[in-house]
């Protein structure tokens, strides 16, 4: 009877061994399955009830590392089909941003054209002013010189016609004296014709 209890002891100790490694192998799976479900922690927000009670019963975890195995692949299912869906949202949004890039593109082509156009029309019509410019200075140059000549004639016949005025001025003073005195003296004829004296009036 002694040697059964002692095999009984040694398959204990053996089977304490195989369970402590087997313990701890399953505790590098669980430590790997951390940093799984690290990585998708996003997606397991939607099924935070489980990852809670996971949390939870961390202490034993090891008793059911089965079922984690199981979970953690469902897991990477719902992992690769978010993926899979990152990746078609990605591909969409690269096809819309690839548009508008191509779109912007052509809409600053056509601002550049634009823009060209515009300053050939501006050195256009900057020439075209200056030439304006220049015409108007050559007219109003025009008009100047023949104003200070119209004024330089003006200002010589008013001279020459003051110089024929004061030399006629004297002649004609004395004929208006003369014909003053002439009417005077008829005035004074009449007056004594009709017997009135001039000086009494």
């Amino acid at each position: 009877m002694p040697p059964k209890k002692e095999g009984k002891r040694k398959l204990k100790k053996t089977m304490k061994k195989k369970a402590e490694k087997s313990e701890n192998d399953l505790e590098a799976k669980y430590k790997r399955s951390i940093l799984d479900i690290a990585i998708l922690q996003d997606h397991l927000a939607l099924r935070g009830d489980s990852v809670l009670k996971a949390q939870s019963d961390s202490t034993d975890l090891r008793r059911h590392v089965r079922h984690m195995e199981q979970k953690l692949q469902h897991e990477r299912q719902d992992y690769r089909d978010v993926n899979s869906d990152l990746n078609r949202q990605y591909k969409t949004m690269q096809a819309d941003l690839t548009a508008k890039v191509k779109k912007l593109e052509e809409e600053v082509s056509q601002l550049r054209e634009q823009l060209v156009l515009c300053q050939q029309e501006l050195r256009t019509e900057k020439i075209e002013r200056e030439q304006v410019e220049q015409e108007k200075d050559a007219t109003l140059a025009d008009l100047q010189r023949k104003l200070d000549s119209m004024e330089t004639d003006y200002e010589k016949i008013l001279h020459d016609t003051l110089d024929s005025l004061t030399s006629q001025l004297p002649m004609a003073r004395r004929g208006w004296e003369d014909k003053s005195a002439a009417t005077h003296q008829e005035y004074n004829q009449l007056l004594a014709d009709f017997g009135l004296n001039a000086l009494g009036i």
